[in-house]
């Protein structure tokens, strides 16, 4: 473990001349970060298929874990006794806790919502009701001991057009934000991330935005997106955040991981990302490459002894042919192990590509050959052409 008087350092080493993109470093006590970053789910402690000494192996830095499903079981009761999440799971490089706000959504017809916080009925039958205040968040998140604690936020669907709703869940989460703050237990060996809220309303995002950084916190993360919104509103609500916040500190946008977005969003000037895409994906028998998204089901796959991808050098394409791979997806829960490992390297890839362009002062001509390897007829969506053109990429 680093000995780290604080619990997070952020050295930006490069920034794009023309994108609003940068490469970090972020120190955290079990370990560095190069960011821009991907960030798996392992929602329950374990990400789904894989081993963490695989996962170690593949050079992965960091990843995510939910604190409502980990609050209801093991509990933090058990992961305390255990010595907090990285002993009990076998992990000892960085992680970051999910709040549990977002189940406010997933979970909505199980939770009822109080400015003292959100009780569910919880998913595990004999546990009844549970109560997550900003401070039990806290409470569980400290048990846990990861090195990022997300502050417990009041989460509205993004396509909601209730103006005042949204506009109370702004308020209601910087208050809860202050009481996250107090109740932190550790704060010298994990860090609390605040989170911008305000959905698709430009002066709720900047008065949230306004409110947060007033807080003492070591980095910010961009809530309420990825929910059913138009890609043409997604895009301009990162642009926007990413203006509003301290470019000193980290940005994490929450759940979102399709490359095209990673791409986009890194432009935009994002650090971290998450989502739990590349991992399900995997699960359905499909694999993630540079020019799309394949199903390995599909019968065209049955005689190809080529591997997924020609150019990736994981362990699954190292070894194994799409032809192999067919065989054995609807079928073998082996099939799941080789896909995610293909899908995490690829997500993994992608990242190390955005941060050696930018390194290098070639990130424009990274996203456009990234652009016409997806669209060779350069039929671009126009959500993309406007959101490179806001930051001076123009496709060709």
């Amino acid at each position: 473990m680093l000995v780290n008087r604080n619990p997070l350092l952020f050295d930006i080493t490069s920034e794009c001349k023309t994108t609003k993109a940068r490469v970090g470093k972020m120190v955290l006590p079990h370990g560095v970060v190069d960011t821009p970053v991907f960030m798996p789910v392992g929602t329950q402690g374990t990400l789904k298929s894989m081993l963490p000494e695989q996962l170690d192996n593949m050079g992965l830095q960091i990843m995510l874990a939910n604190t409502y499903h980990l609050g209801t079981n093991p509990g933090p009761e058990i992961l305390k006794r255990a010595g907090g999440l990285h002993k009990f799971m076998n992990w000892d490089k960085p992680l970051l806790t999910d709040s549990g706000g977002f189940q406010m959504v997933s979970l909505l017809k199980l939770a009822e919502i109080t400015e003292e916080g959100v009780k569910f009925q919880s998913l595990n039958e004999h546990k009844g009701e549970v109560m997550l205040t900003p401070e039990h968040s806290v409470e569980i998140q400290n048990a846990i001991g990861a090195d990022i604690i997300m502050q417990l936020d009041d989460v509205i669907t993004t396509t909601s057009p209730d103006y005042d709703r949204i506009k109370e869940s702004v308020h209601r989460t910087t208050r809860w934000l202050d009481r996250c703050i107090e109740a932190h237990a550790n704060p010298e060996t994990q860090n609390v991330f605040s989170i911008v809220q305000g959905t698709l309303y430009e002066d709720l995002r900047r008065r949230s935005a306004a409110d947060l950084v007033k807080r003492d916190v070591n980095g910010y993360a961009i809530g309420g997106l990825s929910g059913g919104e138009s890609k043409d509103d997604f895009w301009k609500i990162v642009h926007l955040c990413t203006d509003l916040l301290p470019k000193g500190k980290p940005r994490y946008l929450m759940g979102v991981g399709f490359a095209i977005d990673l791409v986009v969003c890194s432009a935009l000037g994002v650090d971290m990302f998450d989502c739990v895409f590349p991992t399900r994906t995997a699960r359905f028998g499909c694999a993630l490459t540079m020019t799309g998204q394949i199903s390995l089901r599909k019968p065209e796959y049955a005689k190809d002894f080529a591997p997924i991808d020609k150019d990736c050098s994981c362990h699954t394409c190292r070894t194994y042919t799409r032809a192999f791979l067919h065989g054995i997806v609807s079928d073998l829960p082996v099939a799941c192990t080789l896909l995610t490992e293909h899908n995490l390297a690829f997500q993994m890839r992608l990242m190390r590509g955005i941060r050696d362009s930018v390194r290098e002062e070639r990130f424009p001509e990274f996203v456009r050959k990234f652009m016409l390897d997806l669209h060779p007829d350069r039929d671009y969506p126009s959500w993309i052409r406007e959101s490179l053109s806001a930051v001076n990429i123009d496709l060709l």
